[in-house]
């Protein structure tokens, strides 16, 4: 197994987890228009340790990489929002402006890494 998806898998539970352990930041940038924003940030806790915990045995590394592909397309609408927000705020610093900006681009890499464990 090549490093790159021993690092997202490993990325994918620690994070899963902080969803369980501090739902509040990601309830923050659930979008607007959806409803439940708690039980999203918990479903999508459950998603992302499952994904991650797939993607680093052989066996299920396939659908493990293919739902961290459907997952990383799921929240990019809360990344967008995230972005939406701090570039709103007049009490959020440039870095954190500029760093939301920055990250939306990195799903491109992270998918190609999800698709590589797939096919893997």
């Amino acid at each position: 197994m090549s490093r790159d998806i021993t690092v997202m898998g490993g990325a994918f539970i620690g994070i899963g987890i902080l969803h369980f352990v501090r739902p509040e930041p990601f309830e923050k940038i659930v979008p607007k228009a959806l409803p439940r924003k708690k039980d999203l940030v918990l479903a999508s806790g459950v998603v992302e340790i499952a994904a991650g915990a797939m993607m680093l045995h052989p066996r299920t590394r396939r659908l493990g990489g293919l739902g961290a592909v459907a997952l990383l397309a799921g929240v990019f609408p809360a990344n967008l929002q995230m972005t939406a927000d701090a570039l709103r705020s007049s009490r959020a610093p440039r870095w954190y402006k500029a760093g939301t900006i920055a990250r939306l681009p990195l799903q491109a890499p992270m998918i190609r890494i999800a698709l590589k464990a797939a096919r893997s």
